[in-house]
């Protein structure tokens, strides 16, 4: 028997949000761009559910100050939105973990609109009419998300 401590595989959170901002920057073709789920603030919303104690306030801080810096967005928005929904999440992660997949994904639709209005009441764009399209594909996605996030912590023990 081995006296050393199980490996954490911070590693493993820190990859899931990297490859949440590649797949927010990818370019999508015509109308499908209108409808980009919020990848990453669902997978920092996993993570802060899933694991409280690594994924907290901090993570989402930093996660937000570097999509406002690839994004071009002004600084520090799209961190106070990922803070603020990390805030919420990290105080009823609890009662969020007991509820069936599809209230959670209520729960998605309210935090990823909370994100959204966020973004788009500090942006220039003044096309509105697509407003809703990322916060319902975010919404149907979740259950996805949570599935490949769950078993990509379960394979490697993520604690």
């Amino acid at each position: 028997m081995s006296s050393m401590a199980p490996a954490q595989h911070g590693e493993i959170i820190f990859f899931s949000i990297i490859l949440s901002m590649v797949l927010m920057l990818l370019p999508l073709p015509g109308v499908m761009q209108y409808a980009r789920p919020e990848w990453v603030i669902m997978t920092l919303i996993y993570w802060a559910m899933a694991l409280p104690h690594r994924v907290g306030l901090g993570v989402a801080w930093i996660t937000g100050l570097v999509v406002d810096l690839t994004s071009g967005g002004p600084l520090g928005v799209m961190a106070f939105a990922y803070t603020f929904a990390i805030f919420l999440v990290a105080r009823l992660h609890l009662q969020i973990r007991q509820y069936p997949l599809w209230q959670q994904a209520l729960m998605i639709l309210s935090l990823v609109f909370l994100v959204h209005m966020v973004s788009v009441l500090t942006s220039s764009v003044t096309n509105q009419v697509h407003l809703w399209l990322p916060v319902v594909s975010s919404t149907i996605l979740w259950p996805v998300v949570y599935a490949v996030l769950r078993k990509t912590r379960r394979v490697f023990n993520v604690t």
